[in-house]
């Protein structure tokens, strides 16, 4: 014996905040303390208790192991075939999530591998396998395994490989063994349960495993720094200390004592300090410094779009994923088309995305295809020669594509173009020139050409009212803006932005909204979107009398049609509210200037007179 009195030494050693484990120069355990216990998984009863047993066949084994055949007992695609996983492609270093039954060929297994170049952020296993819910995940970011059998999560942390397992006893269907740190030094990796070992009980009050004695290679195989460690308890000369080594999977701080008695080797001590929470603790910082930078980047990222479209307001994920779009598609000269429902503003993107162009020093043409009467919409797009047709003048007419040259035209509601100008816009798309109506004269024009429409284009090319070789045309690049109802977060900035232009625009003073008022707006489905709020907001504007909108100043309309606000004003009281609002404005607009008030309102002296006097306004 290396040590004589065992119980003192041991009180001592278990006082220590370090790992102490001492070896004969035979490699025999002599001393390992609780806390060398506690770092390497030895005293760590577990989470959930089990009996001492073995597995047996009809078992259902539940696999997450990052790194296969590299913490796990050298567990291979060979040992897996107990759980009837015949797949030779599952290599050294995979990472493997797998459910199977030992040893019973008749029930097909459930697994998935990834090679190690592959890996992404997780791999996971979802089912349902002979009546028991399993989940298995694992996280290669967080070094998280997770085996979930119906409500009881399993879960092992790891620094760079680990095998976890989980097995339900094949007839009661309950848990009777699951993996917990100190595996390799109870002899229980996978490799080792699945050729049919003992393992041993877990949880409170079970028996801790026994050490002393041991060869030191029992409890910590295949590590360089152990076999170091016995190399030095046999006599070589090596210390060292405070190094870094890794022993079973755990990173420690370990100094390395060579003990001599009279001038002879008789052991080895080694001293161990656990610094994987220190090691967590760095990869927090590191991973809150990442977070800090990517957020860095996003708020970077954000202030130059707001900066490049600020008339596009809107905080919500949808309104900057269409933000970065726009962005992209202002560098290039690609066709765009800005798809969306009525007013979520569609020329306002196209204009934005001008306007960040190349060129935004030229012309941008704004063409709402569906307010031109067919009839002229040939002649307003590419101009007439004169006497082209009655009517016609007599100099003839540059077209608006002409006007456009060198710019934008923004071909707005393109869903109403006719068929048979939507083949000579084609053209026009294809070989970049046209012929006036009535000309002969090719005319060469360089202009990108942006296009926009609120009606499904693939479901009027089934019906025949939109080609589709002009559709693949104009949408090289598209953009979808998502209606307001899918995007409420937007309401609060857009309301910020459109209520000091609307005050602005009405004469008003400046005006605010209560919190009941808009609680009410996020509720409302938005058919009309942003129009239909910029509405709803100047008539709030209109009919509230002092600086504060409130709910009752809100008319908006339910699907039933039906008015949603605090009551129904009676007709007569709504009239005089509006002609009260309409005096008042024109008032302030023009100063106090009577005259031109009454002008403007087109309303007679007495009539103006008699309602100033009947609603008690104020004009000095």
């Amino acid at each position: 014996m290396l040590l004589e009195s065992s119980e003192e030494v041991r009180m001592f050693t278990d006082m220590m905040s370090e790992g102490l484990i001492v070896i004969d120069n035979e490699g025999k355990i002599q001393v390992y303390n609780q806390k060398a216990k506690e770092i390497f998984g030895i005293a760590n009863n577990g989470q959930y208790y089990h009996d001492r047993g073995e597995i047996s066949p009809g078992d259902i084994v539940i696999i997450g192991d990052n790194a296969l055949g590299i913490d796990d007992g050298n567990l291979n695609a060979k040992k897996l075939e107990v759980l009837g996983i015949y797949d030779e492609s599952i290599q050294k270093g995979d990472a493997l999530v797998a459910i199977g039954v030992y040893k019973k060929g008749n029930m097909a297994p459930v697994y998935k591998s990834l090679k190690a170049e592959d890996i992404e952020k997780t791999l996971k296993l979802n089912t349902k396998y002979l009546g028991v819910d399993i989940g298995i995940i694992i996280d290669f970011v967080n070094k998280i395994i997770t085996i979930q059998v119906n409500d009881e999560k399993y879960t092992m942390n790891y620094i760079n490989s680990i095998g976890h397992m989980v097995i339900v006893d094949g007839n009661s269907k309950k848990m009777k063994f699951y993996q917990s740190n100190g595996y390799t030094a109870r002899g229980e990796s996978i490799s080792d349960i699945l050729a049919g070992k003992s393992y041993r009980a877990k949880g409170e009050d079970t028996e801790v495993l026994g050490v002393i004695g041991r060869d030191i290679f029992e409890i910590h195989r295949g590590s360089s720094t152990i076999q170091e460690f016995y190399e030095v308890a046999k006599g070589k000369n090596i210390s060292y200390k405070d190094q870094f080594k890794e022993i079973n999977g755990f990173p420690t701080l370990c100094s390395l004592i060579p003990l001599d008695k009279e001038g002879k080797r008789i052991g080895a001590a080694l001293k161990v300090e656990d610094i994987s929470e220190i090691r967590k603790v760095i990869n927090e910082r590191d991973k809150a410094l990442q977070e800090l930078e990517k957020a860095e980047k996003e708020l970077k990222v954000k202030k130059s779009l707001n900066k490049a479209f600020p008339d596009i307001v809107g905080d919500s994920k949808e309104i900057e994923n269409v933000k970065k779009l726009a962005l992209k598609a202002a560098k290039t000269n690609s066709t765009v088309l800005i798809l969306g429902e009525s007013g979520t503003g569609k020329t306002i993107l196209a204009r934005a995305i001008h306007e960040n162009s190349e060129r935004k020093d030229k012309a941008f043409v704004h063409v709402n295809c569906g307010a031109i009467p067919p009839n002229l919409l040939e002649s307003e797009l590419f101009g007439y020669e004169k006497g082209a047709f009655t009517g016609a003048r007599s100099e003839g007419k540059r077209g608006l594509f002409e006007i456009a040259n060198g710019g934008t035209i923004f071909l707005d509601e393109i869903g109403d173009l006719p068929i048979d100008l939507q083949v000579k816009l084609l053209q026009v798309l294809q070989n970049r020139y046209f012929y006036r109506v009535g000309g002969t004269e090719r005319v060469e024009v360089d202009v990108r050409i942006i296009s926009a429409s609120n009606k499904n284009l693939e479901e009027e090319m089934m019906k025949d009212r939109f080609r589709e070789d002009l559709y693949y045309r104009i949408s090289v690049f598209p953009i979808i803006i998502p209606p307001l109802r899918e995007r409420i977060e937007d309401i609060y900035p857009l309301v910020e932005n459109l209520l000091p232009k609307i005050c602005n625009k009405t004469g008003s003073e400046p005006k605010r909204i209560s919190a009941e008022a808009l609680n009410l707006l996020t509720k409302y489905d938005w058919p009309g979107n942003v129009r239909e709020l910029e509405n709803i907001l100047e008539r709030a504007v209109i009919l509230s009398e002092n600086n504060t909108i409130f709910s009752k100043h809100i008319k908006i309309r339910n699907i039933q049609g039906k008015v949603e606000s605090d009551g129904i004003v009676p007709l007569k009281e709504e009239i005089a509210q509006c002609e009260k609002d309409a005096l008042k404005r024109a008032l302030i607009y023009y100063k106090g200037d009577k005259k031109k008030a009454m002008k403007a309102l087109q309303i007679g002296r007495t009539s103006f007179y008699e309602k100033i006097k009947k609603y008690g306004i104020s004009y000095e």
